[in-house]
């Protein structure tokens, strides 16, 4: 088994170069200063070399700054100094009207000066050019904005698109006035502000107004107040305002409902229209309804959303189709790969590095968990899978519950070559990491294990979930804070969270993410995973750079990875997405996503192997087959398309009828279903249950009607009045009034719906849909409540506001008590009708939006839903069933008449048809299957509908399809070729190390077939030898079987025989013995045509390596020989003895 090969980073040197070209004229007195991390010379002639033009190199120096504060720059940072010394630039180029060893001494004083030319230094500013996708960017919202008053655009592009200069790009060609930019994250602000400093600047007429930490002290920050001295001044180079605030500060206004007085400036109260709005960062935390209610008070034009995130916005609820500009981790490393390097620009994608997939079948650390979960999927027990939650799951002391399972797989990844912590190269490259589980108290369970574990110990852990607290004496600090601060401090770290740190930060150092947590969603998982994906440049303790290129996720789940892997290759294009299009069309998605995000994954030895687009479709099946191949061809797994059968005719019903169940009841029971269930359960073309609007409203309305409506709203009534009796202007700091407002409208709204259900339902009404129910309806009635509160909040702090202003100016001038007194009860009493009003519009609104008939509609919908679902499932579970009766003959047929050929699709060629029949009757109804319904089940087909006497009514009218593919082809296909691997395995039963026996895969088929166990036969010849001293020494004992079922007494027979000392002494050929054991000494009987093929096929499996000439199993049912008295004479016929 060979290791993996993992290469994090490379080494890289900063520099900045300068050349000219003497042979054009046009470039006399022009140098050309880039930038590049690679080899100067190379980079040069990448530029060069299309047009064939000699060029001399005159410099290239290291990137680096010499003084404080250190670090590394590119050439736009020197090229906007140039243009502070007003040195020439050619448009949309890199090349300076100045001579190189000018530039040069510029460069090494720009390393000492950081870019200062004096403190009054001129406004200048870079010219930039978007790149294509930018552009589209661009114009996708242009125009959408053009066309859509009031308009929201999302931007869902990757870090590092360059959203800032776009957006600021989008707001001059809007032509806008007033730019808001609002996002949840004030640490971002930099990027908004270096990118306004750097391409637009005073200059543009844009000026930059914010009070957010980290930037309101830069250099062309201004506050409102200055920005209004401004434009009254009447400055005619302001254009506009660019207004950044962060989404907290913004909460925190009075006028958007918080507490304090400021940003008034931003409020629809003050009548100011902003052009635009932009929310960077819009997938986070922004869907709240205190984010909603801030933004209802903000009057605009058009919203621009900006997110991060790396997969496609599925977000079509809020975005339409042409309202959404992706860029994806695809498109970003195609750009990577396909960039024209002859570009005067270096590559801004190069920085970008390659993610890498590996997935472990973790089950095989632990295979004696998986057996374990072996038990057939009928009486509502669930198919054993392997569950990463599960395995990391603790007891209430805090342990694992699978402790020496947890060391195990540690140890693994430390010491078995193809995990990524095996050796010291591979942890010198996975130096930071971060590790996803799925609880709290399994991160802690871990975090004590790794500290005491021989590797894991030489790393400093972090935690980043619940309070981040190991011990008591863990200091609480920010997790972000918390993983920088170590990073900094500790060679190698590892960083365990439960989701904290999934979103919304950067931590460059980090190399690879461990999915330790059974993330089923898509979108959460690439979330997570490309947590590793953020560029690096960093230094060793000798100060050489090093940029990292590649980033690795290591995942523990196959089958949930892969179909993962899957889903997101396929969700970017609108063809496939949502599990549309077809094999052909999937593959190929995924084999494009495959060239910049290769898959690993074992190989059937253990060894860590690239795998195709194929392998990434087909593996999680293969994994599924393994498990079907385990139960002996009884899996759920083996099934698909179970919900066709409520398409299908009677034939096929009557049929799946008549198989016998795995569970044999005492009587046939039919699956419950008939040509009319599909309608009874309504279901969609989907296979879906939906029940039609109308009947939802009707059965509301029947179910609860006008007195439940009205006993609701008169509860609601006394509710409301009860609330205005006892409001206080004076607030206690220690009640939340807005939780004891929402509990007081929920609970009249929610415990009379609620306790009319569960009248009408009883015992269909399950205490977690109760649950469920209950929060929906709590949630309905809290929007409202939230709303209206919020809006009440706001006024009721203004009119505080103006309070205090009053009362203030009454004092100053004099004012008598008397008036103050008034003063204050005036709007002591205006801010009591506020809150009056607030609850009485709360009443108005629940009433006039119907809600309470709304929220009805839904306990119906959801209670009625899950009945039909559960009637649904309950048929489903019982055609499962039913199909088992007949899965089950499958590894028999296998053993008799497959090979490593045999799939699905030619099955029913392999078997005689009147051996098909024998095998799958049901000895409850005396009937089996004929290979033509076989080809119905699994192929599907047409059909006609019946008259009232039977009788196909054969015209297109009439004429109907069943879907058939009753079974998944490819599990079926990849559980026949383990099946086989399995039987070519354990064919060799002289082997004494007892792995196992094909029998063990093959069920009991009917009476007559029942497989004696292989302990039971061993016991019975060990008997016989007891009886007989001696007898397998002898060459001319005979041995007989003749009513085999499997010849697994045969084949002990055999062995006994062939391990003889004895009759090595006399065979010494071991050909030679067995040869002679078989032509002389055993004999068989086998009474049907399969058990005579499956007891020739394992006899006989090792025919591949030693020829038999001659052998006696015969097929023949010596029963009626036995029950006549001939027997004796008719084997001396059978053998010719």
């Amino acid at each position: 088994m060979s290791g993996i090969k993992i290469k994090t980073a490379y080494e890289v040197v900063p520099q900045c170069y300068a050349y000219t070209t003497p042979g054009v004229p046009a470039h006399d007195g022009w140098t050309k200063i880039g930038f590049t991390e690679r080899d100067v010379e190379t980079r040069i002639n990448e530029q060069t070399h299309t047009v064939s033009v000699p060029h001399k190199t005159w410099w290239n120096l290291r990137a680096a700054y010499m003084t404080k504060p250190f670090g590394t720059f590119t050439d736009k940072d020197f090229h906007a100094y140039l243009k502070k010394l007003g040195v020439s630039r050619e448009e949309g180029t890199e090349w300076f009207h100045i001579e190189p060893n000018a530039a040069k001494g510029d460069f090494v004083d720009f390393t000492q000066n950081h870019g200062v030319v004096s403190d009054d230094d001129a406004d200048t500013v870079i010219p930039y050019k978007l790149r294509d996708e930018q552009n589209k960017a661009v114009e996708m919202a242009l125009d959408y904005f053009k066309s859509h008053s009031n308009g929201e655009f999302l931007w869902n592009a990757k870090p590092r698109f360059g959203k800032t200069l776009s957006a600021y790009d989008l707001c001059k060609r809007l032509d806008a006035t007033n730019i808001l930019i609002v996002t949840n994250r004030p640490a971002i602000a930099n990027s908004w502000y270096s990118d306004y400093e750097t391409f637009f600047g005073p200059q543009s007429g844009y000026l930059f107004v914010s009070n957010v930490d980290g930037i309101k002290d830069k250099k062309y920050v201004m506050n409102r107040q200055e920005h209004i001295d401004k434009v009254l001044d009447g400055d005619s180079h302001v254009k506009g305002c660019i207004e950044f605030v962060s989404l907290q500060d913004l909460k925190g206004s009075r006028y958007f409902g918080g507490q304090y007085d400021k940003l008034s400036e931003i409020s629809a109260d003050k009548d100011l229209k902003w052009d635009i709005m932009i929310v960077d960062e819009a997938h986070e935390g922004v869907d709240t309804y205190k984010t909603n209610t801030a933004f209802h008070h903000i009057k605009r034009k058009w919203t621009l959303h900006l997110s991060g995130t790396p997969f496609k916005a599925l977000a079509n609820d809020k975005f339409a189709d042409d309202a959404i500009f992706n860029w994806t981790y695809a498109d970003e490393q195609k750009k990577k790969r396909d960039w024209d390097d002859s570009s005067e620009i270096e590559n801004p994608y190069e920085n970008l590095p390659r993610l890498s997939l590996f997935t472990y079948q973790m089950s095989d650390i632990i295979r004696g968990k998986v057996k374990q979960g072996i038990e057939l999927a009928d009486n509502d027990v669930e198919e054993y899978a392997f569950d990463l939650n599960e395995f990391f799951k603790t007891n209430e002391s805090g342990k694992f519950i699978h402790d020496a399972d947890v060391d195990k797989f540690l140890d693994a990844l430390t010491r078995q070559e193809k995990f990524p912590f095996s050796t010291l190269e591979l942890r010198d490259e996975l130096k930071h990491t971060f590790w996803l589980l799925n609880r709290v108290a399994s991160v802690k369970a871990l975090a004590k294990k790794l500290e005491l574990h021989p590797v894991f110990k030489d790393y400093h852990i972090i935690l980043a979930a619940g309070d981040g607290k190991l011990d008591d004496d863990d200091e609480n600090e920010k997790a972000f804070d918390r993983v920088t601060k170590a990073i900094k401090e500790y060679d190698k770290t590892i960083t365990l969270s439960v989701g904290q740190l999934t979103t919304g930060v950067t931590i460059p150092e980090w190399t690879a993410v461990l999915m330790l947590s059974n993330m089923a969603s898509p979108a959460l998982y690439m979330q997570a995973a490309f947590r590793a994906q953020n560029p690096c440049l960093f230094q060793d303790v000798q100060d050489n750079s090093y940029r990292k290129q590649n980033a690795y996720v290591f995942d523990f789940d196959p089958a949930r990875t892969l179909t993962i892997f899957e889903q997101f290759a396929n969700d970017l294009i609108p063809e496939t997405s949502g599990d549309k299009g077809d094999f052909d069309q999937r593959t190929q998605h995924v084999r494009e996503l495959l060239n910049f995000f290769p898959v690993y994954g074992e190989d059937d030895q253990g060894s860590m192997i690239e795998l195709d687009a194929e392998s990434v479709l087909t593996i999680p099946r293969h994994i599924h087959a393994k498990e079907v191949v385990e139960r002996g061809f009884m899996s759920n797994f083996l099934f698909a398309n179970i919900s066709g059968i409520f398409g299908a005719p009677k034939e096929i019903i009557d049929l799946i009828n008549g198989m016998q169940a795995i569970e044999e009841p005492k009587t046939l029971v039919p699956v419950g279903v008939d040509e009319g269930t599909a309608d009874e359960l309504n279901l969609n073309e989907n296979g879906e249950v939906e029940i039609p609007k109308g009947q939802v409203i009707g059965t509301a309305s029947e179910l609860f009607g006008d007195k439940v409506y009205g006993d609701v709203d008169q509860k609601l009534a006394v509710a409301v009045e009860d609330i205005t009796k006892h409001v206080e202007m004076t607030k206690d700091p220690r009640k939340d009034e807005l939780k004891e407002l929402r509990e007081k409208i929920s609970k009249p709204v929610a415990n009379t719906l609620m306790d009319s259900a569960r009248a009408q339902y009883g015992h269909d009404l399950k205490k977690s849909t109760q649950n469920q129910l209950e929060c929906k309806i709590q949630e309905t009635t809290d929007t409202v409540v939230s709303w209206e509160y919020d809006d009440y909040t706001i006024r009721d702090h203004q009119l505080a506001k103006e309070h205090n202003d009053k009362i203030s100016e009454a004092q100053k001038s004099d004012a008598s008590m008397s008036e103050i007194s008034k003063l204050d009860d005036e709007y002591t009493q205006k801010r009591l009708q506020g809150y009056r009003d607030m609850a009485q519009n709360i009443q108005k609104k629940l009433h006039d939006d119907e809600t309470v008939k709304k929220a009805a509609e839904t306990i119906v919908e959801t209670v009625e839903t899950e009945k039909l679902n559960n009637q649904k499932d309950s048929i489903e579970g019982n055609v499962r069933d039913h199909l088992r009766g007949f899965s089950r003959t499958i590894p028999a047929f296998l053993m008799a008449y497959g090979d490593e050929n045999t799939t699905l699709a030619n099955f029913d060629s392999l078997v005689p048809a009147d051996v098909f029949w024998e095998v799958t009757v049901n000895p409850q109804s005396g009937e089996g299957i004929t290979l033509d319904q076989f080809r119905l089940l699994r192929d599907g087909g047409d059909y006609y509908q019946k008259d009232e006497n039977g009788n196909e009514i054969r015209d297109e009218e009439h004429k109907r399809h069943f879907d058939g593919h009753l079974f998944d082809e490819v599990v079926f296909n990849e559980a026949v070729r383990e099946f086989m691997k399995k039987r070519n395995e354990l064919a060799d039963y002289f082997d004494k190390t007892g792995k196992g026996d094909i029998f063990d895969y093959i069920p009991p088929q009917k009476t007559n077939q029942i497989f004696t166990p292989k302990r039971v036969v061993k016991d019975m010849v060990d008997r016989l030898e007891q009886e007989n001293p001696r007898c397998f020494d002898d060459p001319n004992n005979t041995f007989a079987d003749l009513y085999m079922k499997s010849g697994m007494y045969i084949t002990e027979i055999v062995t006994r025989l062939y391990q003889s000392k004895r009759m090595k002494v006399l065979y010494p050929d071991n050909a030679e013995r067995l040869n002679h054991i078989f032509a002389k000494q055993v004999y068989g009987c086998a009474p049907t045509e399969i058990i005579y093929r499956i007891c020739l096929s394992y006899i006989l499996g090792f025919r591949h390596e030693i020829h038999i000439d001659k052998y006696n199993i015969k097929l023949c049912d010596t029963l009626e020989y036995a029950k006549s008295g001939t027997l004796e004479e008719e084997m001396e016929k059978l053998f010719d003895l």
